[in-house]
């Protein structure tokens, strides 16, 4: 979680420098002075990036050390089984149909469309939640 970590911290250094450098340049090369949404949204990426680093940072500080945040790990050490990963599975279109409806009902600010929106929504995350669930007597 380290190497996440520091690539979360460098986006957010990034953002800050932008920042700088955006709000100079729009101040000089305009007549009307800084132009503030853009400053505003690179300090607030800088923001998220920093709280997702710190994040990652402070989970990585109660775990054991993965073999991708080591270095004397050998490529060996991080092979075996990753998990359960559905081989095929419809739920993902439902999903992103749904979601799609339900920005489309907020551009249009249809509400009859983003409640439908928003129930399809909620099924298609139960059902991908829930597509391999057997309950709790099966094994």
């Amino acid at each position: 979680m380290k190497v996440e970590a520091r690539v979360f911290y460098i986006v957010a250094v990034f953002a800050i420098l932008m920042s700088a450098i955006y709000g100079y340049m729009t101040h000089q090369m305009s007549g009307y002075g800084i132009e503030p949404v853009g400053v505003v949204a690179l300090v607030l990426t800088a923001g998220l990036a920093f709280l997702a680093g710190s994040y990652l940072q402070f989970v990585a500080r109660r775990i054991e050390p993965r073999p991708e945040d080591r270095e004397d790990a050998e490529i060996s050490d991080g092979s075996g089984e990753l998990g359960f990963f559905s081989p095929g599975s419809y739920w993902p279109i439902g999903l992103a149909a749904s979601a799609g409806m339900a920005g489309l009902a907020l551009a249009f600010f249809h509400i009859w469309l983003l409640v439908i929106a928003i129930v399809m929504l909620l099924i298609a995350i139960g059902g991908l939640v829930f597509e391999y669930h057997t309950g709790p007597n099966h094994e």
